[in-house]
């Protein structure tokens, strides 16, 4: 904190400062302490506007002093991604929050930037409705998920938070309010934006399409060993056209080959009348966990075909499993993601494990071929870069690649954090035309964008 310190002491900081606090409230404008902070990188004040109006007058602060600008929601993914080159000023959304009132059969609504996710689906439950939206981070705002283009498991079914998009209201960095939407051209604009940490535009707000919450849910568990095994059990999910909502993974590092059982168990398992009945696994299996959403009949009738397809060791219940919406990696670890086709996931996978050494914690959406993996905080920046090494050399040849999500900064500043990025070129094209002086997150996007 010394050098923000020692910025914030230069002639003119303490007009900033008073001019910040004019545009937001003397509550809402400050310098920044040892807790502000992206991915390590300090910042030297804090503005927390409180509408569109106030956001754009801090950033048109921003560019007169030649100062940056960093966007922070509820801060739960503030670490992920490269450090930006500079934090002179963190834009806090908080205040840029509500939801419009619309009628209950409208068929989107319009959520405020800085409104927690979880704020949103209580409310539209109250009308027996939803946004299909369910990311893992515990507290995330809809601008936050938005910006890092966060997804959980529903994503399967209806695609992600992203795709679901019918319009977006955001700043850009002169501090001019946009509105991204209604048609194919405005919606392609939006879409850029997503997943882009805040570099490319301050979200103000977005419209989402809304849907009725399903009368009911069911959660198909089966266990599961190998990667090869869950390669197998995905297609037959896929291929039996049950209509999922989500096709889920947990992998644990202690999942290992199947165990073997003497006939007579495994007589009594295949036993009718065991179907559907939990069974004690072993210890170290992991589940694959298949998410059915509809009418109670539908669903019912889906899940005894489903169980029934995926052998004696499934189970149904109207409760999702404890790490369902979850990552399988804790703050400080190595955290990456996999995409590549559902085909070659295993294939993913064991590179990973022969890379590592070993089983490496692995979770996400097996339907789509979305997994992310932790490896210990511990591990070396140099054991680190070999195993991404090695693994993106396996995801090369099939059309998937691997990111770092987060990671200790010894590693951030030691590896390669996207690898190969389809159309650096014209992520460069579009920074250049909607931020030509690099106000806006600096360094945050691949390529030091």
């Amino acid at each position: 904190m010394a050098a923000a310190a020692s910025y914030t002491d230069r002639p003119g900081a303490l007009d900033i400062t008073r001019r910040l606090t004019e545009i937001c409230g003397p509550p809402f404008a400050r310098l920044a302490g040892p807790a502000d902070e992206v991915a390590g990188r300090p910042a030297r004040w804090v503005a927390v506007p409180g509408g569109p109006h106030a956001a754009s007058e801090v950033l048109r602060l921003a560019a007169r002093h030649d100062l940056t600008v960093v966007p922070r929601g509820a801060g739960t993914k503030i670490d992920w991604g490269a450090a930006p080159d500079r934090v002179d000023i963190m834009l806090d959304t908080g205040r840029l929050a509500g939801i419009g009132h619309r009628s209950v059969a409208a068929a989107t609504v319009e959520v405020g930037a800085g409104t927690p996710l979880r704020a949103v689906q209580a409310t539209l439950e109250r009308t027996n409705r939803r946004l299909a939206l369910d990311a893992p981070s515990p507290g995330a705002t809809l601008g936050g998920v938005l910006a890092a283009g966060e997804a959980g498991p529903l994503r399967h079914r209806h695609g992600t938070p992203c795709d679901q998009l019918a319009g977006l209201r955001y700043l850009d960095a002169g501090g001019e309010l946009v509105d991204a939407g209604g048609g194919a051209e405005g919606l392609e604009l939006a879409r850029v934006l997503c997943g882009s940490e805040g570099a490319l535009g301050v979200l103000v707000s977005a419209s989402l399409r809304v849907q009725a919450v399903p009368a009911s849910r069911i959660w198909v568990t089966r266990p599961v060993w190998t990667p090869l095994e869950v390669h197998d059990l995905v297609r037959t999910v896929l291929a039996a056209r049950l209509d999922p909502a989500a096709v889920e993974l947990d992998l644990p590092a202690g999942a290992g080959p199947r165990p073997q059982r003497d006939g007579r168990a495994e007589s009594m398992a295949r036993h009718p009348s065991m179907t559907g009945r939990a069974t004690t696994g072993p210890a170290g299996a992991g589940s694959l966990v298949v998410l059915l959403e509809g009418g109670p009949a539908d669903v019912a009738e889906r899940a005894d075909r489903l169980v029934s397809l995926l052998g004696p060791r499934t189970t149904a219940a109207h409760s999702a499993p404890p790490w369902w919406r979850r990552y399988p990696f804790a703050p400080g670890d190595t955290a990456l993601r996999i995409e590549v086709p559902i085909s070659d996931l295993h294939a993913a996978v064991y590179a990973l494990r022969d890379a590592a050494g070993g089983p490496v914690p692995l979770r996400g959406s097996a339907g789509l071929g979305v997994v992310h993996a932790a490896l210990p905080g511990a591990m070396s920046p140099d054991r680190v870069a070999s195993i991404l090494a090695a693994v993106r050399g396996v995801l090369l040849a099939r059309q998937g690649r691997c990111v770092v999500v987060s990671a200790p900064e010894p590693v951030r500043q030691a590896v390669d954090l996207w690898g190969d990025v389809a159309g650096l070129a014209r992520l460069r094209a579009v920074k250049e035309h909607l931020d030509p002086h690099h106000r806006l997150a600096p360094g945050r996007l691949p390529g030091g964008l």
